[in-house]
């Protein structure tokens, strides 16, 4: 039987994903029998098979990487500027700290464009249902750990660290439905499955908000916080779409657009950072838009003509785009 105590020891990971993954399979099959019924086309099987396999690969990886993570993040822990009294308190510090901490990596992936080359592999699918929150950023356990440390350097144990993760994703995945539509009074304080269908649209609208993924109270105090609107239905995937949705292209479709990009005759070595490291869709001759550029477009229109819809970008228009 669960012990619910144990979640808060430092083999919390280990107690709580085993008897997740039950959880997990019997409510997907619920949401595949409600899309059945319901004729809503929430799944497709290629689509889920993706899902696992990338699922499969970020826990290989995170396996491998695991004891070089716990190790850097250690090693500012052994070096740490607090010292805490293990209890309720700490436990609920652990998690906002956590939360917080994520909102920022999450943050990260979204802005930088070396980060969203891996990110990207989560917002690629047309398609939104549980599976998609296995749909992982593979290469993400290489550089993950790195915004966690400075938990560890103000004092709490990475193994503690690493639960509350655990506890946060575990929620997170469940989001990601479009069977719930709302969560009544919890919409002020949680990320719910209607802020996260906003996080995952390609609306202009909607791109980089709700970066949450326990508490939306970090994309409120921060202003990347969007309400999901009735009047702009939510758009899944990415622009420009992926010619093919083999699991090469799924991983690699950001790596091999920033190839091409590098390898522009005549690229200063500056531009080239600039190509790794700013936004997507910088360009250095000024040809591309950032999403902060395309949404100040939008909110222009709006507000000199309200439009009855949204209107999206077309790969014919924004040919270097890639939105999340």
């Amino acid at each position: 039987m669960f012990d619910f105590s144990k979640m808060f020891e430092s083999d919390g990971p280990d107690i709580v994903y085993p008897w997740a993954i039950p959880l997990f399979a019997g409510i997907i099959f619920i949401e595949m029998v409600y899309s059945h019924f319901n004729k809503e086309k929430l799944y497709e099987t290629k689509d889920v098979a993706t899902n696992v396999l990338l699922a499969l690969l970020n826990y290989s990886l995170d396996i491998i990487m695991k004891g070089f993570s716990m190790l850097v993040m250690m090693f500012f822990y052994y070096h740490r500027i607090f010292d805490w009294e293990v209890g309720i308190w700490y436990w609920i510090a652990v998690f906002l700290a956590q939360d917080f901490a994520y909102y920022v990596h999450h943050y990260v992936d979204h802005h930088s464009r070396v980060f969203w080359a891996v990110h990207i592999t989560h917002h690629n699918s047309d398609y939104f249902n549980i599976t998609t929150g296995f749909r992982s950023p593979v290469f993400q356990p290489l550089y993950r750990y790195l915004f966690f440390s400075p938990l560890a350097f103000i004092g709490f144990h990475p193994l503690h660290v690493m639960v509350a993760y655990s506890a946060i994703q575990i929620y997170g995945t469940f989001v990601h439905t479009q069977s719930i539509k709302s969560m009544g009074f919890l919409e002020y304080i949680l990320v719910t499955p209607s802020h996260h269908r906003v996080h995952h649209a390609c609306n202009i609208k909607y791109l980089d908000r709700n970066m949450g993924m326990g508490l939306i109270i970090w994309d409120k105090i921060f202003g990347t916080f969007e309400k999901e609107d009735p009047e702009v239905p939510v758009k899944y995937g990415i622009y420009p779409k992926m010619k093919s949705k083999d699991p090469a292209t799924v991983l690699f479709y950001e790596w091999r657009r920033i190839g091409k990009d590098l390898r522009q005759p005549g690229l200063s070595f500056k531009n080239r950072l600039k190509y790794l490291f700013y936004s997507p869709g910088w360009r250095h001759d000024g040809t591309g838009k950032t999403v902060r550029q395309f949404q100040k477009e939008y909110k222009e229109k709006v507000k000199n003509k309200p439009l009855p819809a949204q209107p999206e970008p077309t790969e014919a228009v924004e040919p270097e785009y890639t939105s999340n």
